[in-house]
């Protein structure tokens, strides 16, 4: 798995060095309380999840085998984002948040950069998604292409995957 990067900050708007790095199995409920913020400053979010609060967990395994990756900047953590092997060989973006006070800044979009690096070293061709039709935008200007929508526990989510060069 790939150590902790700096991030090249000219092409992002960022104006630190952003650090990407594994998440620390101590760091699990910090992650999970940071994926509450950002998941709850999505207005057609907020009723779902208050009225199911086992729908946000990040598993320790996860952390553990390498899979989890955290964006700091000037060593806070700003952001985190998962990934799994899918069945097909690829890989699968489990998880991508951002505080949402750090949210249009380029964190988003190095996370997802990282996972697409450490993806391709465990030999994946593609990395998918199923993401929320609120970040459709986000997705495409990562370079995800649209494939299809799939029904969820809260809703449609959109099936998206990016190849992997």
């Amino acid at each position: 798995m790939l150590r902790g990067t700096c991030v090249n900050t000219e092409d992002l708007q960022l104006t630190r060095p952003l650090l990407i790095r594994s998440a620390r199995a101590s760091e699990q409920k910090q992650l999970e309380a940071l994926q509450w913020r950002a998941s709850l400053e999505n207005p057609g979010d907020r009723e779902a999840l208050l009225a199911n609060p086992d729908a946000i967990e990040l598993p320790l395994r996860q952390i553990e085998e390498g899979g989890v990756f955290v964006a700091e900047l000037s060593g806070v953590v700003t952001g985190f984002a998962a990934i799994l092997p899918r069945d097909d060989a690829d890989s699968e973006l489990d998880a991508l948040f951002v505080e949402p006070s750090a949210w249009r800044g380029g964190v988003g979009r190095a996370l997802v950069e990282h996972c697409c690096a450490a993806a391709k070293a465990l030999g994946a061709r593609s990395l998918h998604v199923v993401g929320n039709p609120h970040a459709e935008g986000f997705y495409l200007a990562c370079g995800f292409e649209a494939h299809g929508k799939k029904q969820m526990r809260f809703g449609v989510g959109l099936l998206l995957h990016k190849p992997l060069r």
